[in-house]
């Protein structure tokens, strides 16, 4: 077991400064991304490694990958990593295509005149890949 000067921060410490609540923090470590430590009283004491993983988790998260898929990212003996991240990759760049478009559609949406946006010939060549489908 490591020193607690190795390990400072309780789950409500490190809670708090993510502003997590702490049961999520212990829902990370049952399905295995987050490992702990424990002090005598078999208390969780996190380190400075635990909590660059929970940033990791965090932003991994906030970019759309499951719990699962940052398993795998995490996991150093994991044969799948790659995969794992190329399909992530690839969603990023869907949903990056998706966003360039709606932003466009948007910008358009705040100068155009039309009093009935969806009317815009310009506004609909917004859509028209998915009114193609019919």
């Amino acid at each position: 077991m490591k020193s607690s000067a190795e390990h400072p921060w309780s789950v409500g410490d490190v809670a708090a400064r993510f502003d997590l609540p702490t049961n999520v923090l212990r829902h990370w470590e049952t399905v295995g991304l987050l490992r702990p430590e424990r002090d005598a009283a078999g208390r969780r004491r996190y380190g400075e490694d635990d909590v660059v993983r929970i940033a990791v988790i965090q932003r991994s998260k906030a970019a759309g990958m499951s719990l699962e898929q940052i398993g795998v990212l995490l996991d150093d003996g994991s044969a799948g990593r790659h995969q794992v991240l190329q399909a992530h990759l690839d969603d990023l760049d869907r949903r990056m295509d998706e966003m360039r478009r709606s932003k466009a559609m948007t910008e358009h949406a705040m100068q155009c005149s039309a009093h009935d946006i969806a009317m815009c010939p310009k506004f609909r060549q917004g859509v028209a890949d998915v009114l193609a489908r019919f």
